[in-house]
């Protein structure tokens, strides 16, 4: 049967992206942090407990089934998205800055970088957690329903 040879390695190479997007991102958060010195606040912390640990999951993954892959990692990527989510509307003032959890230190809110006038680290965060989302739930889609 040739179609599970395909399967297989479409599995693997949507493992593999999710593997490159997650060492971007950390790669990313500790060049802001590190190089730039860029204090991070409450919320990237907590994100970066969300995606650092994805970078090696994802790693092991990809010799693992997708069905283990995606069960392992899911919970990470949903949190890390649901962080993210909530930092930005907090950063965009659509919740209001008592709501935030960043009362002592650095504000949740800070602006650091502003790329074409939108693009900011919170976001950042959240578009790369979406994108791992949506690619896991794409591996879940090929790898549960069409085998």
């Amino acid at each position: 049967m040739q179609p599970k040879m395909n399967e297989d390695k479409k599995s693997w190479m949507l493992i593999f992206c999710c593997w490159i997007i997650a060492s971007f991102s950390t790669l990313g958060s500790l060049f802001f942090s590190e190089v730039m010195e860029f204090p991070p606040c409450v919320l990237c912390w907590y994100q970066r407990i969300a995606m650092y640990p994805l970078v090696f999951l994802f790693l092991v993954g990809s010799f693992q089934t997708a069905k283990s892959t995606f069960a392992f990692t899911l919970p990470l990527a949903l949190i890390g998205w649901i962080i993210a989510l909530y930092h930005n509307l907090l950063h965009y003032e659509i919740v209001p800055e008592t709501a935030s959890p960043c009362l002592e230190g650095v504000s949740c809110s800070t602006v650091y970088i502003d790329w074409f006038g939108f693009i900011t680290i919170p976001i950042l965060s959240f578009i790369s957690f979406s994108l791992l989302l949506g690619i896991l739930l794409i591996l879940k889609r090929n790898d549960f329903y069409e085998k």
